[in-house]
């Protein structure tokens, strides 16, 4: 797991942001098993306790869930991974829109550029 850190925002948000992502788009399934806090903070070389804090968050949202003497897994509930997904989507629009209105653009520019791009990019993928 390679993470590049930005130093303004906390350290155990971003990793909980790298992890509801990789559960999202399927790259942790429903189920898996997640590395030990040991093993995490080595591999990302942080400390164990930023770990620990990164997995109570996670698991007091109900992304994981601890199985005593088993370690930790992303949660088989494939409606709490939906909500997740669904909230990551909203705040990703959120930040494009206002982005786009301090830009100066209005309500039917944004959709006309945003549907431009998608048919942009379905036609890229079909090459």
């Amino acid at each position: 797991m390679s993470i590049e850190f930005d130093n303004n925002l906390p350290i155990y948000l971003q990793i909980m942001n790298y992890l509801k992502r990789e559960i999202v788009r399927g790259g942790l399934k429903p189920g898996d098993k997640i590395p030990s806090v040991r093993e995490l903070a080595a591999d990302l070389q942080i400390n164990p306790n930023t770990v620990q804090r990164t997995f109570q968050e996670l698991e007091r949202e109900g992304i994981v869930e601890t199985r005593r003497g088993l370690g930790r897994y992303v949660t088989s509930e494939g409606s709490k991974i939906m909500t997740i997904k669904k909230e990551m989507a909203s705040e990703l629009l959120e930040h494009f829109i206002r982005g786009m209105q301090e830009l100066g653009f209005k309500e039917q520019d944004i959709m006309s550029i945003v549907s431009e791009a998608v048919k942009e990019d379905v036609n890229q993928e079909s090459r």
